[in-house]
């Protein structure tokens, strides 16, 4: 406060009142940049949760050629209806579907890669995520890394095109023996369906393989390799990660 009256000596009163303006506009804008930290901090905090948030469900977007591509996996076990023990490796279809309509209403997100290394699970909340996969406009590619087992293959072929790296075993309740309850048969024809309008083997064939006996123990099915389940018409085309993104990348141009 010194300097006021010092300087007032020699500019006279209004000085002193445009001084102490100058000294308010300092105060202010010196609160406005604390303020304009301290919203950036809440911004890369809220960023740095929503990318902790991504990795926990198991989903990121990334750039490619300048479209924006999200990936998904769908790892382990599928979660519906009923909680999982803490210790399964899940994928919880109430996680998933909001997240399919988000990126099916996104303006940003071009593109959407499924990762699949699945061992099946709850069928209903399977055939859900798949069935909606098969609506969506937006361009789908899936991956089948690890395994597609049981579930997992509605799930393989609901995107638009579907590349594979390791088996597919068609097994279980999707894909076993008949069952003698009217509701299980009804769902597994609507599976069967399902995945025969979505790839481009044909329903004799699919069931075949799937009632076939002495190659899984303990249950009748098959298990595909990558070549096999292409020849068969049940998988797309042989391909890794890149493969996909580019599959995806000239899709978006294209559209």
């Amino acid at each position: 406060m010194i300097k006021y009256p010092i300087m007032l000596e020699y500019f006279g009163q209004n000085t002193f009142e445009v001084l102490i303006l100058l000294d308010n506009t300092q105060i202010k804008n010196k609160n406005e940049q604390d303020d304009n930290n301290d919203n950036n901090e809440d911004v890369s905090a809220e960023e740095s949760v929503t990318q902790a948030d991504d990795f926990e469900t198991g989903s990121i977007t990334v750039s490619k050629d300048g479209h924006f591509i999200h990936c998904l996996t769908i790892i382990g076990q599928i979660e519906g209806h009923y909680i999982l023990p803490s210790q399964n490796k899940t994928t919880k279809y109430e996680h998933v579907i909001p997240q399919l309509v988000a990126i099916e209403e996104s303006k940003e997100i071009e593109g959407l890669l499924i990762i699949l290394n699945t061992v099946g699970g709850d069928v209903e909340a399977g055939l859900a995520i798949a069935e909606l996969l098969s609506t969506m406009k937006t361009p789908t590619a899936s991956l089948v890394l690890g395994g597609g087992h049981s579930i997992g293959v509605p799930l393989a072929v609901s995107c638009k095109k579907s590349f594979i790296v390791h088996p597919v075993r068609m097994n279980g309740l999707v894909l076993g023996v008949p069952q003698t309850l009217s509701y299980f048969e009804k769902m597994q024809d609507r599976i069967v369906n399902f995945v025969v309008n979505n790839s481009s083997i044909d329903k004799k064939s699919f069931k075949a393989l799937m009632m076939k006996t002495g190659e899984l123990v303990m249950d009748v099915g098959t298990v595909l390799d990558g070549e096999d389940a292409v020849n068969c018409g049940l998988i797309d085309e042989l391909g890794g990660l890149s493969d996909a993104l580019d599959f995806l990348d000239k899709m978006i141009e294209e559209r």
